[in-house]
């Protein structure tokens, strides 16, 4: 296993474009964390840093405690999975596992062992006589990852492996790797734009925006305390409802903030309950399990849930919304969480 250290890591192309601006973090040996953000953020330029695929303009890499920024990729000790499984057409599937060990000089019988114990773990064995065309999208990045697992590195880094498979795929894919880190216990980094795949995924997440790191933590932190708007506003399926609002008595701040307020806490008021909020619903979603109702209020849309055996709203309907004070945050101006 490996630790992994970023202390003020810059990358830039040119004097005028930096895309990755004083990264400092610290990966723990065996840990599963996962970069997520939008398009562009630099997460994916940032694990390439790591792979030795990036050039580090200014900072320092640690691997196990040792300097790494001039270490070539091949002496990092490290296997990435990327988002195109790259699979070369014309060979087995053991061939394309067996690959990166032949060329290293390994025996045949230490290859075969290694491209089976592999297999068994991603339970492809049976496929290990097809060729890439024979595949589906799911096996062959299973592939790609038993290619990864049969060099046993230090380190996984992957790079959004998912995209390219359909919705139930992704979800099936999830779990097998999932599955596999809690076999393997090697530290695993997982770049992803997809919010779903980093809350099931990741012991921790590192949310990335412009370049920069807005918030570290579990799952759990970053739903429930979220540091900013952005986080509070990224994280969250449907996302959290953010109003403007005004508070009295807030010291050496403008009286202007946002309110934020997840979805499953918002309620339809009860007969005489004081303190609801005006609203009317715009659109109606039935996910079978639940519905999601989405309502406007003074031109704000707020989504809030419904069990499925709650009597359906219509679009037009006038409802009055309760939001219980001790599952609001309050964002400043700033964007800076105030509670």
């Amino acid at each position: 296993m490996a630790a992994v250290s970023l202390k003020n890591v810059v990358k830039r192309y040119d004097t005028r474009h930096t895309v990755i601006h004083g990264i400092d973090l610290d990966i723990r040996d065996g840990e599963f964390v996962v970069f997520v953000g939008p398009s562009g953020c630099g997460k994916s330029t940032l694990l390439r840093m790591i792979a030795g695929l990036e050039d580090i303009s200014a900072g320092e890499l640690h691997l196990d405690g040792k300097l790494a920024n001039a270490i070539p990729p091949a002496q990092r000790q490290l296997a990435m999975v990327f988002q195109s499984y790259a699979l070369y057409p014309h060979m087995t599937v053991y061939e394309n596992m067996a690959f990166a060990l032949k060329l290293a000089g390994h025996k045949a019988a230490e290859i075969r062992a290694a491209v089976e114990r592999a297999a068994d773990v991603l339970q492809i064995r049976p496929l290990l006589e097809r060729r890439p065309k024979e595949l589906s999208g799911g096996q062959r990045q299973r592939v790609a990852i038993g290619r990864a697992i049969v060099r046993k590195p230090k380190l996984f880094l992957f790079d959004e492996p998912l995209s390219n498979l359909d919705a139930g795929l992704r979800g099936q894919m999830r779990l097998e790797i999932a599955r596999l880190h809690q076999e393997l216990k090697t530290t695993m980094i997982y770049v992803t734009h997809d919010q779903v795949e980093a809350m099931t995924l990741g012991e921790r997440i590192v949310v990335f925006n412009g370049g920069r790191i807005e918030q570290v933590g579990t799952p759990r932190q970053l739903y429930d305390d979220p540091a900013n708007l952005f986080v509070a506003g990224f994280l969250g399926a449907p996302k959290m409802n953010l109003l403007p609002a005004e508070v009295a008595g807030l010291r050496d701040r403008e009286p202007g903030v946002t309110l934020g307020i997840r979805p499953e806490y918002v309620r339809l008021a009860t007969a005489g309950e004081s303190g609801g909020v005006a609203a009317t619903v715009s659109h109606v979603e039935y996910l079978g399990d639940q519905t999601i109702v989405h309502a406007s209020v003074a031109g704000t849309q707020v989504a809030f849930k419904q069990a499925a055996e709650a009597p359906p709203l219509q679009a037009g309907a006038a409802v009055t919304l309760h939001l219980p004070p001790e599952r609001c945050l309050l964002f400043a101006q700033d964007g800076i969480r105030l509670q």
